[in-house]
Parts: structure tokens; sequence; C-alpha cells
């Protein structure tokens, strides 16, 4: 049970975290932090929380996360589920208590789901922030998530230095957003997708089969490769 809150309260603070730098800090005129903060937003709540509860769950706060490391051979199936549920229900109560908030604002953030970012939700087409294609997104968020679960399996392999592992992690996450906030509002974690998408509805969770499948393909192909491609072998490494 212990594992299962470790992912419950740390994809809550992901989106808590992340969505959160999105709809209070991103857009104040001539004083918000823009992509770039809000990149570093998702970036520090892995960070912090791949520290802080990393050793109960191993810190995947990320379905994509969970499947990827199942088929890198680093993760037990029997815990996929339960791990799913509650990552899923973190997301969930974070982005409820978002919405609270947000509407205690006296201007409050109108969410118009008929507009590209609405409640941070993740979109392609008409919902994406620049206008990209349904191709476009599918293809950026099998991508990011593959490297995604290349740079965490790498970090957090046995011959790595693990005292870095959160820190490099954390970058990747900022890096992806970096790259993909204008493309998709970046997902590549169906949870984050999930709980911003069941609020803003409309469109977007007409849309939210994509940012189910393309991170956990992504992910499952990216823990593939570094099983199969890139994972020294342990005789290999032991005769160094």
């Amino acid at each position: 049970m212990k594992k299962y809150l470790a992912e419950f309260f740390g994809t809550f603070w992901l989106v808590f975290g992340g969505c959160g730098s999105a709809l209070f800090a991103a857009g104040i005129p001539e004083l918000g932090i823009g992509y770039l903060g809000v990149a570093l937003a998702f970036g520090l709540t892995v960070l912090t929380m791949a520290y802080a509860v990393g050793h109960i769950s191993g810190g995947h706060f990320n379905p994509a996360v969970s499947f990827g490391l199942l088929a890198g051979g680093r993760f037990p199936a029997k815990d996929l589920l339960p791990y799913i549920i509650a990552q899923v229900a973190g997301a969930m109560v974070a982005g409820g208590l978002l919405y609270l908030i947000v509407s205690g604002n006296s201007t409050p953030f109108v969410i118009d789901n008929h507009k590209a970012g609405a409640f941070a939700a993740n979109g392609y087409g008409e919902l994406s922030p620049h206008g990209y294609t349904m191709g476009a997104a599918f293809l950026a968020e099998f991508l990011l998530t593959a490297f995604f679960l290349i740079v965490i399996l790498g970090a957090t392999d046995k011959f790595a230095n693990g005292q870095f592992a959160g820190i490099a992690i954390g970058l990747a996450l900022t890096l992806i957003h970096l790259i993909s906030i204008p493309i998709t509002n970046t997902s590549v974690n169906p949870a984050r997708s999930t709980s911003q998408a069941i609020i803003a509805g409309g469109g977007y969770l007409s849309q939210l089969w994509l940012f189910w499948v393309a991170p956990i393909a992504g992910a499952i192909v990216g823990g593939l490769i570094y099983k199969l491609l890139l994972q020294q072998p342990e005789t290999a490494a032991t005769t160094k």
C-alpha cells in the first residue's frame, strides 16, 4: 500500500505543480513564466518527488513509465494495474483542486474547450497550441516518451551513478516540455492528460485516446530498446 500511496502523491504533485504553473503563472502579462517556466515546473515536480518517494515506489508517477519499465524488465506485471489506478487517482485529485482554486479567482480562468490549452489540457489539430496535426502529435508523443524511458532506464541502471538519477530524469522531462508544449501542450503521461481532459471536456475528451496510446507505445518501445540494445550484460560489466 505504501508503494501505491507514493505513486498517488507523486502523480498528484506532478499535475498540481506542472499544470498549476501553466494555469496560474504562465500567462501573467510581463511577469508570466511562459513555456520555459512551465517546462521547468514539470521537471522539478518529478525531480523533487523522485528523491522524496522514489525509494518507496520507484517513482513512476506516470502509467506510460510503468509500461516502459515493465517492457524493460524492471517492473513486475502484478503491480501494473494498481500503479495505474494510483497514478490516475492522484492526477484526478490534483485536477479537481486546481479547478477549485481557479474558480476562486475574481476573474477566473475561462475553460473554453474550443481553444487550445484549456485547463492545461493536451490536444492536437485545433486544440494544439500551434495547430499541429494528429499525426505530428502522435509522433512527438511517441518519440519523446520512448527517449524518456531510455533516460530513466539508463539513469537507474545498476551500473550508473544512481545518486543523480532524479536530476537526469527531471531534466529530461524539462527538455521534453521545451520541445513539445507548442505541439500538444506536452503529455507523455496518460494520467496527467486524463485529469485535465475530464475537467476541460468537449474535444479534449474525444482526443484523449492519443495521449494514452502514443505515450504507452513509445514507452514500451523505449523500454525494449534499452533492454535489448543498450543494457550491458552483467558478465561484461563485471569483467571491466
